[in-house]
């Protein structure tokens, strides 16, 4: 499952990305001028009507005798969609393990077991409002759609130039925090 996510993301196949990267824009676009009982209404539809008129289309030619008339979906029809109880099992306990993880770290977070972990969290939630205040959650999944599509495509063609400049960048903020560290009381008596 990872390697078919990274080989759309990377546009290995550029048919599949293209048309992923359509159908989500046109989906979350869509979502964002109707409601979503009329999106999924219009997409059932969309949909329905394409699987109606080729399966029509088939039983035509079958009684023109140019073909022999089997489903063109059958396959998908004899897929087993049957989820094991063992399968269920582990996807709910991963779910709740992740769950629990969150729990567990708002927890701390909120409840100030390190300072600076949530002084870290307040100022990081802090920023989160204005950038509520400029874009909605729709807006915000958009551009989140198009950040996956293009920024590993970005990298992996500029691969060395960008590694360089994280470098600089990487090395400037350990200075800085050395620095701040070396002037803070907390830092010192830590050391010592």
């Amino acid at each position: 499952m990872g390697n078919k996510v990274a080989d759309l993301l990377y546009w290995k196949d550029l048919k599949t990305s293209a048309i992923v990267l359509t159908g989500l824009m046109l989906v979350l676009l869509s979502l964002s001028q109707f409601s979503v009982i009329t999106v999924v209404s219009y997409v059932t539809l969309l949909v329905l009507c394409a699987t109606v008129s080729l399966r029509v289309y088939k039983k035509i030619l079958q009684a023109l005798h140019k073909s022999d008339g089997v489903n063109p979906f059958q396959e998908y029809l004899d897929m087993d969609m049957f989820v094991s109880k063992e399968q269920l099992q582990k996807y709910v306990e991963t779910i709740i393990l992740y769950f629990a993880s969150l729990v567990k770290e708002l927890r701390r977070l909120i409840l100030v077991e390190d300072l600076v972990d949530s002084i870290k969290f307040a100022v990081l939630m802090w920023l989160l409002t204005f950038i509520g205040a400029v874009f909605n959650g729709l807006t915000i999944l958009i551009l989140a759609v198009i950040s996956m599509f293009t920024i590993p495509l970005l990298y992996r063609q500029h691969q060395a130039q960008i590694d360089q400049y994280v470098g600089l960048v990487t090395a400037q903020i350990s200075d800085i925090r050395a620095k701040i560290q070396a002037k803070l009381p907390s830092a010192k008596s830590k050391a010592e």
